[in-house]
């Protein structure tokens, strides 16, 4: 579950145009769930076909099986290794295995009473692969459609927690890379040293450096901000807010801390980078007219490192 580097390249693009980004890890979503779905549903027919006994049993044997990592037992039980983790302090795999089954053993109860309640439901799911068929009854219907259920929101939480960290130092660097800004005038730091490269997956503080001084970048790729939002620029004593979308609350806010701030979704949005360097005193060039071409070379530069 990553976000890719072309994903990357696509989200960028779109930040400076000044376009909603969301529609990538949209995709990266659908993309990883759908894949995920068909594997899935193979699995559901070889389980199906092995299986002495045609009970539920068969499901809780095959895909709660103890040899199979922790992460997939959870999800197939309906959790996810955060939820647990956050239930009992700890994801071990002991812990993972215990609390699954105790959660599958309760769900399949809550669907067996559901279906002896609903006596008019008639539900079967039936799955073909290779010329092979199986059905699925209703409980097993619905224990396979809330193990998807689960699946698809687990991917969409990582993605998109994830998106704005993987994508905040590239989207920095173009920043500074479409302004020539020279490389001794910005800084990245990863876990207490300064580098000037970095892997781009990797959280990281971004700083534009005059002389001595090193202004703290952030980014937020959130949507129209609320007036809390400039209380993580001061927790993190940051100089540069560079997000999304800023409500007017937002910019008079980060006005009166004296932060620097760059609101993406603007038409020529980005160009606003160009005050803050001012401001800050920072060296640089003039925007080329051919962003799009300066574009396709700085992402050569920073993606092949």
């Amino acid at each position: 579950m990553t976000i890719t580097e072309q994903v990357a390249k696509n989200i960028i693009r779109k930040l400076l145009k000044g376009q909603d980004y969301r529609i990538e890890v949209v995709t990266l979503i659908n993309a990883e769930f759908l894949q995920f779905a068909i594997d899935f549903f193979k699995r559901i027919v070889d389980a199906k076909l092995k299986s002495k006994n045609i009970t539920i049993d068969w499901y809780k044997k095959e895909f709660l099986n103890p040899s199979l990592p922790a992460r997939d037992i959870a999800i197939n039980a309906g959790l996810n290794k955060k939820t647990i983790h956050n239930m009992f302090n700890s994801s071990t795999k002991e812990i993972v295995i215990d609390a699954s089954n105790e959660h599958y053993d309760s769900l399949y109860e809550t669907i067996k009473n559901l279906v002896e309640t609903e006596h008019d439901l008639d539900l079967t799911l039936t799955i073909k692969f290779k010329g092979v068929s199986v059905d699925l009854n209703v409980s097993e219907s619905l224990i396979v459609i809330n193990t998807l259920a689960v699946k698809r929101a687990e991917l969409r939480g990582g993605l998109w927690s994830t998106a704005g960290k993987r994508v905040e130092k590239p989207l920095m660097q173009t920043l500074c890379k479409l302004y020539e800004v020279p490389n001794s005038n910005y800084a990245i730091k990863i876990k207490g040293r300064v580098v000037q490269d970095a892997d781009f997956e990797r959280e990281v503080d971004f700083y534009l450096v005059k002389g001595k001084n090193r202004y703290k970048c952030e980014v937020k790729l959130m949507g129209r901000g609320n007036p809390e939002s400039a209380d993580a620029v001061i927790a993190r004593d940051s100089k540069v807010f560079v997000a999304d979308k800023l409500s007017k609350t937002n910019k008079k806010q980060l006005d009166s801390l004296g932060v620097e701030w760059v609101e993406l979704r603007n038409d020529k949005g980005f160009q606003r980078f160009e005050i803050v360097l001012n401001n800050l005193k920072i060296p640089h060039g003039k925007l080329t007219s051919n962003i799009d071409e300066k574009l396709r070379k700085i992402f050569v530069e920073i993606f092949s490192r």
